[in-house]
């Protein structure tokens, strides 16, 4: 009988793009692979239905500010975990990976509840709320920042790192830059505001694009439905609701970037040795987990931080210009960074866990 595993995880892209990284290894490995998560969410449009068989459940997200959802969606969690529990029943898995968002937790409980091994991976600093809720319904913990082990059972937890998708290391400048209409010579700024799209950074993006433009070349994923078709015919200037498969393009011809603090754009920056400047969610409007990256890898010397409460067009422009004049000084200290194989060290514990279950049977 084949293998048999449900990733899931979403909500955003960084609940994701994890997962979708460890996809081709598990195929190598002969694994089925099965990935559960909402009707509408970005993992139902993003994850490769030709190789992945996917279904959706309903899942609830609890918002840290008074609304109604938060009480009709408790009532979707359950839902959740009802059709989870069914439809793990009906597959049988080996093993559960999660990413954690609020998708999860009623996957990882229907886990449970059919008794599946659950493996869960944290990225940020600090265990998100998904993950404290799964955290009893799983048997391993990993994390892709050592220091998150000291926010978790000691006896699960794992610092494994961040899963990095292979292929970004693969591309190619030649075709980023005809990809965007770019020219050869003038340094290229990314702006990243998250899978969402920062309404704050595009904005700051495009008050200063004429200062921004003396200097650099703006390639700029916005987020979806967050396009301005005013300034779609601007020279050296190309925006894109979200990028797949030409992101490592895209990667190769950036000399710095500016985004939010989320933990895979962060640790992919580490991971392609590019400069940036990090301007995380506030308190008010995240738990404050990337106000935690952020100033790690600040302490670090892999990125500036630039806290939004600060965040004015001058503050802005200063430190675009201190990061790009100070880059080599960026990239020396990234060369030194000891990574683990985050993507090689999950699969090798999955193939574990399946190992061990097979032996126990």
């Amino acid at each position: 009988m084949k293998n048999k595993i449900v990733l899931t995880g979403g909500g955003s892209a960084g609940h994701v793009t994890p997962n979708l990284s460890l996809i081709p290894d598990l195929q190598n490995a002969g694994w089925e692979i099965h990935y559960i998560g909402t009707k509408k969410g970005i993992e139902s449009k993003v994850v490769p239905k030709d190789s992945v068989i996917y279904h959706s459940v309903k899942a609830g997200k609890w918002r840290r500010y008074f609304d109604w959802k938060n009480l009709t969606d408790i009532f979707n969690v359950f839902l959740g975990i009802c059709k989870s529990t069914l439809i793990i029943r009906k597959i049988k898995p080996n093993v559960i990976f999660s990413k954690g968002g609020f998708v999860s937790v009623p996957i990882v409980i229907g886990g449970w509840l059919n008794r599946v091994p659950v493996i869960l991976h944290e990225s940020d600093l600090t265990p998100g709320l998904a993950n404290k809720l799964s955290t009893p319904f799983a048997q391993n913990i990993c994390t892709s920042f050592a220091e998150t082990l000291d926010f978790l059972p000691k006896n699960k937890s794992i610092h494994v790192g961040s899963p990095i998708r292979q292929e970004l290391i693969s591309g190619d400048a030649s075709n980023g830059l005809s990809y965007c209409g770019f020219v050869e010579g003038k340094p290229i700024l990314m702006v990243l505001g998250g899978s969402l799209g920062s309404v704050k950074i595009n904005k700051l993006i495009r008050d200063n694009i004429n200062d921004i433009l003396n200097k650099f070349q703006i390639v700029h994923i916005c987020g979806k439905g967050k396009l301005d078709k005013g300034f779609n015919e601007i020279q050296g200037y190309r925006q894109f609701e979200y990028v797949q498969k030409e992101m490592a393009d895209l990667f190769k011809i950036t000399d710095i970037a500016v985004g939010r603090a989320g933990s895979n754009s962060i640790f992919e920056f580490l991971y392609l040795k590019i400069p940036s400047l990090l301007i995380p969610l506030p308190k008010t409007a995240s738990r404050g987990d990337q106000i935690l990256n952020a100033a790690m890898f600040s302490e670090l010397g892999y990125s500036k931080m630039l806290q939004e409460e600060n965040l004015t067009d001058k503050a802005f422009l200063d430190a675009l210009d201190e990061l790009f004049h100070d880059k080599e000084k960026y990239i020396q200290k990234m060369m030194r960074a000891k990574l683990p194989d985050g993507k090689e060290n999950i699969v090798k514990l999955i193939n574990q866990f399946n190992i061990e279950r097979n032996v126990m049977q």
